[in-house]
């Protein structure tokens, strides 16, 4: 298939630019991929499309303050880093200016209150750096840092936590799971009081978040890697639910990419800390998930890609179509999905 296959023309006036007051007074687009229906709800109503026994599957990813600006000393030109990745001592960011960074080049921030040494030089503007700080590395990035929002969001964002869930716990991302903003602590709590089962997996969000598809043909684009971890503990509730024929419900794409991941690889769910790559596709056979809670994507975005594959494209672009025409909200801040 082609990436021009999955664009459709959005009006900017749509792309969400602050979050609403209430998390859970989003819109809520429902789809039923058995009878290809459309309806209008509002978030809060997904208690009302749960079931007890359901396992709803929450990416508890929190993201890091991961832009940082900062100068070269030698030459005092401006470095801008954004945090991909942290592994122990070393951090994988994209920079811009980044031909001013070279191997071995030190980059300092807060007046020396941390240095990053380049320790690796890779395309697309892409450093790995060495962390050189006198205090723990993520207390110091706190005060430094700033929450990296996307590009297509130009107002300032007030309250930096509204770009965080409620049960964000492990830090690492460079991006928010999006679809689980509109979940409030309260909703979880009647969710469970429903008997659902609340599972938490972590993925990092990285760089495919960031990266265009600029590729004609989409089996040409190549994903780069996020890393996962799945606990013993929902290992074990997901198999179970399996075993039990009970529905596992993914929020989000990130939450779908580990869930799949692990399929794909083992055919079942273990306790793993580990990376992928998956690129899903239509054509993709589903072997984890039974339903999807989404956001609505970019054009042209392995996001759409991905919820094409769940549902099929010409139903997801009609209901992208109707959303538009309705005036739902898009990307980050905007409005959801439940696909079932």
């Amino acid at each position: 298939m082609k990436t021009q296959d999955f664009d459709f023309n959005l009006p900017t006036d749509l792309i969400a630019q602050h979050p609403l007051e209430d998390r859970s007074a989003s819109r809520l687009l429902v789809l039923n991929r058995n009878d290809e229906s459309i309806e209008h709800h509002h978030f809060h109503e997904i208690i009302d499309y749960l079931h007890a026994g359901d396992v709803l599957v929450l990416n508890d990813t929190r993201v890091l303050p991961a832009r940082l600006f900062g100068i070269k000393p030698e030459t005092n030109a401006h470095i801008e880093c954004l945090i991909l990745r942290h592994e122990h001592d070393t951090v994988l960011c994209m920079v811009r200016n980044a031909r001013a960074v070279k191997l071995n080049t030190i980059v300092e921030f807060g007046e020396g209150q941390l240095r990053f040494e380049c320790i690796e030089v890779l395309d697309q503007g892409l450093r790995r750096f060495k962390i050189i700080s006198d205090g723990v590395f993520l207390e110091v990035l706190a005060k430094l840092g700033t929450i990296p929002l996307p590009p297509y969001i130009k107002e300032r964002l007030e309250d930096p936590e509204r770009y965080q869930t409620v049960y964000a716990k492990q830090s690492g991302s460079a991006a928010a799971p999006t679809a689980g903003l509109h979940f409030t602590k309260e909703l979880l709590h009647e969710l469970e009081m429903k008997g659902v089962r609340l599972c938490y997996v972590t993925l990092h969000v990285g760089l495919g978040t960031f990266k265009p598809v600029d590729v004609e043909e989409i089996d040409k684009h190549i994903m780069h890697e996020e890393v996962y971890e799945v606990s013993q503990m929902s290992a074990d509730i997901l198999n179970q639910a399996k075993q039990e024929g009970r529905r596992i419900i993914a929020v989000g794409t990130t939450s779908v990419r580990t869930l799949e991941s692990q399929m794909q690889k083992h055919g079942r769910f273990i306790e793993e800390a580990s990376s992928t790559q998956i690129f899903i596709t239509p054509g993709y056979t589903f072997k984890a998930i039974d339903a999807l809670i989404t956001n609505f994507h970019l054009p042209k975005s392995t996001l759409v890609m991905l919820v094409s594959a769940f549902a099929n494209r010409d139903y997801i672009l009609r209901a992208y179509h109707m959303a538009i025409e309705e005036r739902y909200r898009f990307f980050s801040f905007g409005d959801a999905m439940f696909i079932q």
